[in-house]
C-alpha cells in the first residue's frame, strides 16, 4: 500500500493498482474487475461460515 495524493486529499492505494492504472485504462480497469470478484468470494465464504455457525 502506498498513500498518494489525489484530489479528494491522500488516500491509500494498493502498489499493484498504481502500477495498473500505468498501463492504460483497460489494464486497469480488468485489474478492478479481478480484485472485485476476489472479494466478492472472499466475503461470500466468510458469509457461509458465519451462517454455518449459527446453526
Amino acid at each position: 500500500m502506498r498513500q498518494i495524493e489525489t484530489k479528494a486529499g491522500k488516500r491509500w492505494r494498493c502498489i499493484k493498482s498504481i502500477e495498473a492504472t500505468k498501463q492504460g485504462k483497460l489494464a486497469r480497469e480488468a485489474f478492478g474487475r479481478q480484485t472485485t470478484a476476489i472479494n466478492k468470494a472472499e466475503a461470500q465464504s466468510k458469509a457461509r461460515i458465519v451462517l454455518n455457525a449459527e446453526r
